[in-house]
């Protein structure tokens, strides 16, 4: 039981889909939350998000949570985000974004990063050998050959939109934007900085800018944030912002994570401790005490949220976004459902229907591409499918079909990982919307031959990860202390009898993606400039 008059952090957690502001407890406990949408703009290969949106979300659901409680806004004693990462602002001299913020999945950078990444004579995937070694040496990774993280968007503003490159102050992924219009201060965290791919990310205690790789990207450094670690505390809140949300005007406002770091935080601190995230994307990951990349299956160990730790990670562009991909577009349509609330309702009827399916979906194959995949192979023109349907399945066979294409597409990237690693993965910590399912955790313990740790609440990682991140800024926790404050709900053990059966089904996935990526390639292909489509 929590006391009454506990310490309380606002927590804020942005993703794609919106706005989410919890009041949780420095020993992990969600008090509250709220939530607001924001809208994804998404044309072909753009896609961006109005960064004034966020804010607006930020500050409406805040409100919701504190208006009503004049003694619970007593209780808080820090505000901490994590967001979404790999999102890029042009902020002005006037402190006004430019324009929509170029989103995660926006691939127009390709091409400018294509022309930076290219050796003269020799290229390896698209690298010069030279170049690829220097950011690999330096960073742990390199610019996506997608143009979807935050080298590919700058690169692109740089060449195709000068007037806009010219006119911003500073880059800014949206955890700086957050922080800037929560205290004014213009940072970046060494892992919202990150996919800029312009820093020495060598000492992870000390991630500097390189000036040679500021060039080779061909920005301007003084365009770029200084950079602060995730438990900093940046400053007080700006007094617009205490008054609004009826904060004390010394609420300090920690520097935070990406979601990625903050998720590891909440779930696995210990070394080689591993989590799956499971949200509109997800991701594998665990701390590691040593930089480490595996060029070829894009894995690698980046600077985190823990000090003097890197974070290794292997991303899936699309996990959640299949289900509501198949609630929204296939099964319903938005009119069709009274209100939001009724999506929870849903899924649960969703995953009841699941149950009642035997495992391998009766030979039904899902692959969860809809945005392309970048782990264990970074290629954007992949694209999702049904395999082996016949007039004996149904649409309860095609949902369990979903699930478990997301839990072979987790298996595909495990095994690059646990040789990352050097171990197996052991139990894997699942948070996420996902996790709540424990369908969905059964079908991932089954399907990867991993006992699958599912934490109390899941859905709330990001936000728990921020209050500890904010409970340590204020030096009220230790990260050494956090493993204890974990909170498991269930664990679930694989069954052995199914081994073979998803055994045989992960070799016929890998398969499909061996036989068809041409064909993909083939369907997918963008025209050269000038040439006919």
């Amino acid at each position: 039981m929590t006391s009454a008059a506990e310490p309380l952090v606002l927590a804020v957690d942005l993703g794609t889909s919106g706005c989410k502001c919890a009041l949780v407890t420095l020993g992990g406990e969600v008090q509250g939350w709220a939530f607001r949408p924001v809208a994804l703009h998404v044309q072909g290969v753009q896609a961006e998000q109005d960064p004034q949106a966020w804010w607006q979300a930020l500050l409406d659901a805040a409100s919701e949570l504190l208006a009503p409680d004049a003694e619970r806004r007593q209780r808080v004693v820090a505000v901490c985000c994590s967001t979404q990462t790999e999102v890029t602002v042009c902020l002005g001299r006037d402190g006004q974004p430019i324009g929509r913020a170029f989103s995660w999945l926006d691939a127009r950078g390709a091409a400018a990063i294509a022309r930076r990444a290219r050796g003269r004579w020799l290229n390896i995937e698209g690298y010069g050998p030279l170049k690829l070694w220097r950011w690999l040496r330096l960073t742990g990774g390199a610019p996506s050959a997608t143009g979807r993280d935050s080298a590919g968007h700058m690169a692109y503003i740089r060449d195709e939109m000068p007037a806009v490159y010219e006119a911003t102050h500073r880059f800014l992924n949206a955890l700086d934007f957050l922080n800037f219009k929560l205290c004014g201060r213009l940072c970046a965290t060494q892992d919202s900085i990150l996919t800029s791919w312009v820093t020495n990310n060598r000492d992870p205690g000390r991630v500097h800018y390189d000036a040679g790789l500021i060039r080779l990207l061909g920005l301007d450094a003084e365009k770029l944030p200084e950079i602060v670690q995730s438990t900093d505390v940046l400053g007080p809140l700006l007094p617009a912002v205490a008054q609004y949300l009826g904060l004390p005007l010394t609420t300090p406002v920690i520097a935070g994570a990406v979601d990625t770091s903050a998720v590891a935080v909440s779930a696995a601190v210990p070394d080689f401790e591993t989590h799956l995230y499971l949200g509109t994307s997800s991701w594998l990951g665990a701390h590691v005490p040593n930089m480490r990349t595996d060029v070829r299956h894009k894995i690698a160990a980046v600077p985190c949220a823990v000090r003097h730790r890197y974070l290794a990670l292997a991303l899936q562009s699309t996990a959640g976004a299949n289900l509501s991909f198949l609630r929204d577009r296939i099964l319903y349509h938005h009119d069709e459902l009274a209100s939001d609330d009724e999506h929870p309702a849903v899924y649960e009827l969703l995953n009841k229907i699941a149950a009642r399916v035997p495992p391998g979906s009766r030979g039904l194959i899902y692959t969860p591409w809809l945005f392309g995949e970048r782990t264990p192979v970074d290629d954007p023109l992949l694209r999702a499918g049904l395999i082996n349907l016949s007039l004996e399945h149904s649409r309860e066979d095609i949902f369990r079909a979903f699930l478990e294409g997301v839990a072979l597409n987790t298996r595909w990237m495990m095994e690059p990982f646990g040789r990352l690693l050097g171990r197996s993965p052991g139990t894997i910590a699942a948070v996420g919307g996902g996790a709540q399912s424990d369908v969905w955790c059964q079908i991932l313990a089954d399907v990867t031959g991993q006992p699958i740790r599912q934490l109390a609440q899941p859905i709330q990682a990001n936000a728990i990860g921020a209050a500890f991140l904010a409970g340590v800024g204020t030096q009220a926790l230790r990260f050494e202390d956090l493993p204890s404050l974990r909170r498991t709900r269930q664990i679930y053990e694989p069954a052995a009898a199914l081994s073979r059966l998803y055994g045989d089904k992960f070799e016929a996935f890998k398969e499909i993606r061996t036989r068809l990526a041409p064909l993909y390639h083939r369907l997918n292909r963008v025209p050269a400039a000038g040439a006919p489509a």
